[in-house]
C-alpha cells in the first residue's frame, strides 16, 4: 500500500490487539488469530501488531515477525495492518524490512532505547527507520520523545512520513504542533481513549484504542458520538466505562496491559499473563475487576 493510499484509510478507530500468551509466556497464535476474527467483526479502520499494548518491547525479533505474519494472515487485506519497530536504529530497520517482506502495509516508529536523544538525533532515528521501506510511516510521540513544534516539522520532511500519533496527552502542545504543521500530516490521538474528547475538539477524527480488545463497539462509539458533537452521548459512556476503566489501569505501572489481558479472558477471549517486568495483578484486585466487567459485557 502506498502511503498516501495508506493516509487516506487512518479515519475512527485504530486497534492495537494483546499478544496472547500461553500460561509458560510462549505465543498463543491461535489465540491471536480467534481475537483478530471477534475484532474484525467490527469496522475498525487499522491494525497494528505488535505494540505497546502488544508488549512489543517484551518479544524477541523472531516472535514480532510471528505476531506480523500471524495478523496479517488473518487480516487478509479487510483492513491496513501496521507494525511498531523501534528500541535501536538497526533493530527498527531490521523489524520494518521483514514486516515489509510479510505484507504489513505501514510502519508505527516507536521512541529508541536512549532517553537523552536531541531534536537532530530523533530526526535521524526515524529517518533510517522510514529509508527502510517505502510504506508509510508513523512516528509515535510518547515517553521521551516529545519534540518541539519545530522538531515536529524538521521529521515532517522525511518523504513517507504520513501521520503523527501523540501519546503525550498534552492537548496544548499537540494543539501547537498542528498549527504550525496544518495538513502535512494526518494527526492521531493515542495517549487513549479517556482522552477522545480532548483529541476530538482539536479537529482530530483519528485514535488509537486499547479498549477495543474487549469491546471495539465502545471504541467506534466513542469515536462516533465524538466526531458528531454529541457532548451528552460521550459524556456518558466516559463517566460510565471509559473513566472507570482508565483509573483501574492506574494503579500500577504496566496495567494498562495487564488489566486489559485479564478483561479479556473473563469475557471469554484470548489474554494470559503479561510477560516480566509487566506485573500481574493481585487475587483481589482480580475479583475487583471481576464485578467491574459484568458492566461490560452489554457492550460486548
Amino acid at each position: 500500500m502506498k502511503p498516501e493510499e495508506l493516509r487516506s484509510k487512518l479515519g475512527g478507530v485504530i486497534s492495537f490487539p494483546v499478544t496472547p500468551f500461553h500460561p509458560d509466556l510462549s505465543l498463543d497464535l491461535d489465540g491471536l488469530r480467534k481475537n483478530l476474527r471477534a475484532l474484525l467483526a467490527h469496522p475498525v479502520c487499522a491494525v497494528v501488531a505488535p505494540a505497546g499494548t502488544g508488549e512489543m518491547f517484551a518479544l524477541s525479533p523472531a516472535e514480532h515477525l510471528q505476531v506480523v505474519e500471524t495478523t496479517v494472515a488473518e487480516v487478509g487485506g479487510k483492513v491496513p495492518v501496521l507494525t511498531a519497530v523501534g528500541i535501536n536504529t538497526p533493530l527498527a530497520v531490521e523489524q520494518a524490512r521483514l514486516s515489509a517482506k510479510a505484507g504489513v502495509d505501514g510502519i508505527l516508529g516507536f521512541p529508541p532505547y536512549y532517553p537523552g536523544a536531541n531534536e537532530a538525533g530523533l530526526f535521524d532515528y526515524y529517518s533510517a527507520i522510514g529509508a527502510a521501506t517505502p510504506l508509510g510511516l508513523i512516528v509515535y510521540s510518547r515517553d521521551w520523545v516529545n519534540p518541539s513544534p519545530a522538531g515536529v516539522e524538521r521529521i515532517s520532511r522525511i518523504p513517507n512520513l504520513i501521520a503523527w500519533k501523540d501519546g503525550q496527552g498534552d492537548i496544548r502542545r499537540y494543539a501547537q504542533i498542528i498549527a504550525r504543521l496544518g495538513d502535512r500530516l494526518h494527526w492521531i490521538g493515542g495517549a487513549g481513549d479517556d482522552l477522545v474528547p480532548g483529541y476530538y475538539s482539536l479537529g482530530i477524527r483519528t485514535y488509537t484504542s486499547s479498549i477495543a480488545n474487549v469491546s471495539p463497539r465502545m471504541s467506534l462509539e466513542l469515536h462516533e458520538k465524538a466526531a458528531a458533537g454529541d457532548s451528552a452521548g460521550l459524556s456518558k459512556l466516559m463517566s460510565g466505562y471509559v473513566l472507570p476503566l482508565y483509573e483501574f489501569r492506574a494503579r500500577q505501572r504496566g496495567y494498562e496491559v495487564t488489566v486489559m489481558k485479564e478483561m479479556m479472558m473473563m469475557l471469554g477471549m484470548a489474554g494470559g499473563p503479561v510477560r516480566p517486568p509487566l506485573a500481574r495483578m493481585r487475587p483481589d484486585e482480580i475479583e475487583e475487576l471481576k464485578r467491574f466487567t459484568e458492566k461490560w459485557r452489554s457492550w460486548v
